[in-house]
């Protein structure tokens, strides 16, 4: 039997990433939650889920929804993997940010679209597939523009086209791949200035929006991040085992 969370109830939140206090995405994230769930009304309960932990993904199942988190690369890259096709095939509701927008576009490639061989350039960076590769400008410590594409879901949160997101990355989506990977279901929802892909979101998935910059950051400046906001508010509607 299938319920959907009422307000007042606890959303659970699976973190998946390897944590360290060191890193400010991660500093940011429980700060995020805890403001999306006070502006939702429920109460929101979060666990960091290391990546070694994932395994083959049988105990994710307890969760309303799964976040990869910032941080790459992982300890275990295939739990990463693992977590976020767990959340694709089984439509639970799904935010990547920065190394898991990276990973994201890995496991489609890999798992809908048969790239078997689809690979990260920081970690494989012989591969003939590299899916991801080094920004020809690094985005460490950056505010920069995006675009957002009208009528995409991440537009609709922020509600306007235009906005400015930090990063703290170095590796994004190989340009020439665009049309070949997004021929399908999963579409780019955001674009820098220079039209390269900061954030897709997967079409038919109740929420799957992954975003190369870090939202959950504004909770260090007192503001709500709008895209952990939608993500919860995801996660309050969706339905979850009685």
């Amino acid at each position: 039997m299938k319920q959907v969370i009422e307000a007042g109830e606890t959303v659970s939140i699976a973190l998946v990433g390897d944590y360290s206090p060191d890193v400010p995405a991660h500093q940011a994230i429980p700060v995020a939650l805890d403001m999306a769930a006070s502006a939702a009304g429920v109460r929101v309960n979060y666990t960091w889920v290391p990546t070694p932990d994932v395994q083959d993904g049988t105990d994710l199942a307890r969760f309303d929804g799964i976040w990869c988190v910032p941080a790459s690369p992982y300890l275990d890259m295939s739990g990463a993997l693992t977590a976020i096709r767990y959340a694709r095939e089984k439509s639970v509701p799904f935010l990547g940010t920065c190394g898991g927008f990276q990973h994201a576009l890995i496991e489609y490639a890999r798992n809908a679209l048969g790239w078997h061989d689809a690979e990260h350039g920081e970690t494989a960076p012989e591969s003939a597939n590299a899916i991801i590769t080094p920004l020809s400008c690094s985005l460490v410590q950056v505010i920069a523009d995006i675009q957002l594409i009208p009528g995409s879901l991440i537009a609709q949160t922020y509600g306007k086209l235009e906005i400015a997101e930090r990063y703290q990355c170095r590796y994004g989506l190989r340009p020439e791949l665009h049309q070949a990977l997004f021929a399908g279901a999963l579409r780019v929802s955001g674009t820098d200035t220079q039209g390269d892909t900061r954030a897709i979101e997967l079409q038919g998935h109740p929420f799957f929006v992954a975003s190369l910059f870090q939202p959950e950051r504004a909770a260090l400046e007192g503001r709500l991040p709008l895209l952990v906001a939608a993500f919860l508010n995801a996660c309050v509607d969706a339905p979850r085992n009685a």
